[in-house]
């Protein structure tokens, strides 16, 4: 029996151990890929400027990236639940840098769309499913504040890269600004890559945070609902809805307001510094908010950053000078960063870890739709009208939406099968 207790005891201390490993790649992986991903709206007005093209062409090519996730990200959550991570994220690392290092020879508008809206698209696409599902099994609690530390590298990355970005531009042009980027994003998400395990399990290990006879009864079956199953209950649905109406703010936010604060005058230095406002204030909001979950749950928290969403669409409708364009930033800032912390723990709490990789590549899928319409509704919009007074009513509105669905949002296995449709 003490012969047993020990080697418990040493399982749960190498799951201990190489989690926080699994964290640390993570983290680096998800800085370079989102800082990367962010950094688009800094080329917005050089490619511009140089080719001619309207903000809603322009725009397409983002649009047509994300539409493009939605395959890609269904078919990442069933290779992630059947390969493992380390596999999906070295390709993710390839195509993702291959596609920026074309950029650079970008002369027509199709060879945007080609380079970025499909090379870049399936690297980028790839990415966030491996990186969402790992963890929660590395980490049976504190799964908001675990995810927190790996998104705050999110913030980190848009913080240094877009501004890294600019300034690239400013010094060597545009160009060879792409080809800097895409050298750095395919090395470090493939190395990082290479230090990925899909479970504890592969190192006879035990995953951190649960008593060990409950680790050594649920360590080597994952409980959970299929994906059959979890895609016919009425929770999946809304959360869903709830992930539209977030990424579709979030690409307003990420395309056009380098170029909507440059278009009140200031300079295109100073505007890039919206995003890197946005990415520093997620950082402190991923953790806080992520911590906070723990301590009041999941969907206390999710309310909060949805109502803190529509006041800040609010008052960017009025915001006219840099004081407060970086305060919205930093509002949106943590807001947003709150809802992506939350995903995948809640995904995890709503529907286990048996079928995690698929459900949450079809959850995130909502999240691309939303993203795709976001980017050219908002050009298009500012094409018709000059302004982009439309586009931020309507990310207030769906605030409001992710607010009142979020209330009703069911989070307990019970209340879970209650809701099936």
């Amino acid at each position: 029996m003490r012969a047993q207790k020990l080697q418990h005891s040493g399982e749960a201390e190498a799951g201990f151990r190489y989690g926080y490993i699994i964290l640390a790649a993570c983290f680096v992986i998800a800085m370079v890929a989102e800082g990367v991903e962010d950094s688009f709206g800094v080329f917005f007005e050089p490619l511009l400027s140089e080719f001619g093209w309207t903000r809603a062409m322009t725009s397409g090519a983002l649009s047509m990236a994300t539409m493009l996730h939605i395959p890609i990200l269904l078919l990442a959550g069933r290779l992630t639940d059947r390969f493992g991570p380390r596999l999906l994220l070295s390709t993710c690392g390839f195509f993702f840098g291959l596609g920026y290092l074309l950029m650079s020879r970008t002369n027509t508008i199709w060879q945007l769309y080609l380079c970025y809206g499909v090379i870049a698209s399936i690297g980028f696409g790839l990415y966030w499913i491996p990186v969402a599902s790992i963890i929660p099994r590395w980490f049976t609690r504190r799964r908001g504040l675990m995810m927190g530390i790996v998104t705050a590298g999110i913030g980190i990355g848009t913080s240094i890269i877009p501004p890294l970005a600019n300034l690239l531009i400013y010094t060597y042009g545009w160009r060879s600004t792409y080809l800097i980027i895409g050298s750095i994003n395919m090395g470090a998400i493939m190395i990082s890559a290479q230090f990925l395990r899909r479970s504890p399990n592969q190192l006879r290990g035990l995953p951190h945070g649960e008593p060990k006879l409950k680790q050594e009864n649920t360590a080597e079956k994952p409980g959970g609902f299929s994906f059959r199953e979890a895609i016919h209950t009425r929770p999946f649905w809304m959360f869903g809805t709830i992930f539209f109406s977030w990424a579709l703010c979030l690409s307003i936010i990420i395309v056009h307001i380098v170029i909507h604060a440059i278009g009140l005058g200031m300079t295109p230095a100073s505007a890039a510094n919206i995003l890197a406002i946005i990415g520093i204030a997620s950082i402190a909001g991923r953790i806080a908010f992520g911590r906070l979950s723990d301590v009041i749950g999941m969907k206390p928290a999710l309310i909060i950053s949805f109502a803190l969403l529509s006041i800040d669409f609010m008052w960017l409708l009025v915001a006219r000078e840099a004081w407060m364009l970086y305060l919205f930033a930093a509002v949106f800032g943590i807001a947003y960063g709150t809802i992506e912390v939350l995903q995948s723990p809640l995904m995890a709490e709503l529907f286990g870890l048996n079928s995690l990789g698929s459900i949450l590549g079809a959850s995130t899928a909502f999240a691309s739709i939303g993203f795709t319409i976001g980017a050219v509704l908002a050009g298009y919009i500012f094409d018709i009208t000059g302004s982009y007074n439309i586009a931020f009513l309507i990310c207030i509105a769906m605030g409001l939406i992710g607010t009142i669905l979020n209330v009703f949002l069911p989070t307990s296995g019970d209340k879970r099968k209650q809701d099936k449709l």
